[in-house]
């Protein structure tokens, strides 16, 4: 239960008495549970988890030392809300203004009459952003699974192939590995590979294309995501051009990070890197992202990106260039934060592939 008692700290330092967690991917975190409803009570004596009764063996088995509550038709679920948070004594409650829509804090506003709800941003930031160990060990095997899939793939990237056909087979390969993709591929080839988050199609791959995979797998919950980029059948000199100054640039901002270097820092890193082979301005997204229970997890590496690194986050690194009417390349790998720098935790190999 340490993750409830640094979630308790937190509630102090902010002078509430406890907090509503709604949030799916929070309520994992705190409590291990993997249904898709439930809402979480935490404050200085309270640690309860409500669901309805589609979970009611799921989350006694999930959540162990946790006050488990569940509620069957015809109870209605703001109800059994209401007269749980009755039963533990709360009249003011904090809740996750990143994450609630106007339309359900609208309705508790209307169902729970004497209960006063203080919006909190930002709650589970700090928390998540810095892994623990075992959300390390999920995202090592989630990132060992990925690289393998990279290899499995490889062989399958010819000449007349559809991209997707390698989307799918990217996504088969985790689903028989018992994991699943962490979102949805990105498979582009050609002039399409200048799309950075393109959807893969029918186009077969020709030779002389880039061709652009974005994919990672999700194991425990936890994702890993890697952009490999390789050239079809024969590349030019501009291919090897773009690729090396892609590399450059994330090689450059690898060997920068540290605990106290900021995101945009960083980021300036990369695009100072790309700027010397005069591309910068085919750079248009950020750098990277955190990565954890969510695919785009707390933390940001870019322009306008105010995070401070420290150790144990775990972050991606992908700089691009992407030229309309050629093609586009990006490079990315999931790093974690070393009290002396940084470690990757993908390296499925970063030279130029002719395939």
């Amino acid at each position: 239960m340490d993750r409830v008692q640094r979630l308790r700290d937190e509630l102090r330092s902010r002078d509430l008495e406890a907090v509503l967690i709604t949030d799916t991917r929070n309520i994992r975190y705190l409590t291990g549970f993997t249904g898709s409803f439930a809402q979480v009570v935490v404050g200085p004596s309270q640690a309860t988890v409500i669901t309805d009764s589609r979970y009611a063996i799921q989350v006694r088995e999930e959540c162990p030392g946790w006050d488990a509550r569940t509620f069957a038709s015809p109870v209605r679920g703001i109800d059994f809300l209401r007269d749980t948070l009755t039963d533990l004594g709360l009249r003011r409650i904090g809740f996750e203004a990143d994450t609630v829509t106007y339309a359900e804090w609208q309705r508790w506003q209307d169902s729970l009459d004497g209960i006063e709800f203080v919006p909190a941003s930002n709650l589970m930031d700090k928390l998540r952003i810095v892994k623990d160990a075992s959300e390390l060990e999920a995202i090592r095997q989630a990132c060992g699974m990925t690289e393998a899939c990279f290899e499995y793939i490889r062989p399958l990237i010819q000449v007349g192939v559809a991209e997707m056909d390698l989307a799918l087979e990217i996504d088969f390969y985790f689903r028989r590995q018992g994991a699943a993709s962490a979102f949805d591929v990105i498979a582009v080839s050609g002039e399409r590979s200048a799309r950075p988050h393109g959807k893969p199609s029918e186009r077969k791959l020709q030779v002389g294309d880039f061709l652009t995979l974005d994919f990672g797998a999700e194991v425990g919950g936890y994702c890993a995501d890697i952009t490999r980029t390789v050239v079809v059948g024969e590349a030019s000199e501009r291919h090897r051009i773009i690729y090396q100054a892609v590399l450059d640039a994330q090689k450059s901002a690898i060997e920068a990070m540290r605990p106290g270097k900021t995101g945009h820092e960083i980021d300036q890193i990369a695009r100072d890197a790309l700027a010397k082979y005069d591309m910068a301005q085919f750079f248009g997204h950020g750098l990277g992202h955190g990565l954890g229970l969510m695919v785009h997890d707390f933390g940001r590496l870019g322009q306008n990106s105010e995070t401070v690194l420290e150790p144990n986050m775990v972050l991606t690194v992908e700089p691009g260039v992407y030229i309309e009417g050629f093609g586009g390349c990006r490079i990315e790998d999931d790093v974690l934060i070393t009290e002396n720098g940084a470690q990757k935790l993908t390296d499925a190999g970063n030279d130029l592939l002719v395939l």
